[in-house]
């Protein structure tokens, strides 16, 4: 995937932002919010104010149908 960092759009609103209902209490888990260009932000849930990273539609579906195929289960705990 290729992200673009540093990017001058907007940030989303804080009430766009949503994770995974398997995030823990400690703040492990990563936050996306849909952009109004069509893209898909991805922040740090522990550092809301921190670095976003934005992927096209395509990029994100790719990586959800990989990890829906257990393609990066070596990389959980």
């Amino acid at each position: 995937m290729s992200a673009m960092h540093h990017d001058q759009r907007e940030r989303p609103a804080d009430q766009a932002w949503r994770k995974s209902t398997y995030s823990n209490a400690s703040g492990n888990c990563v936050e996306v919010a849909a952009v109004s260009d069509g893209s898909v932000a991805v922040r740090n849930s522990r550092d809301p104010r921190g670095a976003v990273i934005y992927y096209t539609r395509p990029e994100i579906d790719a990586f959800i149908r990989g990890a829906k195929a257990g393609e990066f289960d070596d990389l959980t705990c």
